[in-house]
């Protein structure tokens, strides 16, 4: 009985503490790791880190505030109509270009077909994450 309750107990502090570690991170934090990562894979100079830095942090605020729209319509209870969904999508395509086009300008070749690489190889990662939460959700 003693061992099934250290065992209990042992549980217990394990989840609670890998529930304290998946805190969420501020943008701020997300940006910061991420130009660390890109640092790190495409051997970002100081020129080139300062750039990348400015893009994440205006990509973040875009994000932020899109986010905020969103949710201002989700409490309302307002469903997007078809052609304000299709305006939506057409307007994330148009700032991934943009993106994309300030990458290059920032990158030299060998990085930018690196960066295109690792952000097709995180695209497919999302897509398996997708897979198994639908396939869990159901």
């Amino acid at each position: 009985m003693k061992k099934l309750l250290i065992a209990a107990l042992l549980f217990v502090g394990i989840a609670s503490f890998a529930q304290e570690k998946k805190e969420r991170l501020t943008p701020e934090q997300r940006n910061e790791k991420q130009l660390q990562k890109l640092t790190t894979e495409l051997n970002l100079d100081a020129s080139q880190q300062a750039q990348v830095k400015q893009l994440l942090a205006d990509r973040s605020a875009k994000a932020e505030k899109l986010r905020d729209a969103r949710q201002e319509q989700k409490e309302s209870g307002t469903k997007p109509t078809a052609a304000e969904r299709e305006a939506f999508k057409k307007e994330m395509m148009a700032e991934k270009d943009a993106n994309d086009a300030k990458m290059k300008s920032i990158l030299n070749a060998d990085q930018y077909t690196k960066w295109k690489t690792i952000q097709e190889e995180n695209k497919d990662k999302a897509r398996e994450k997708m897979k198994e939460y639908r396939k869990d959700k159901n």
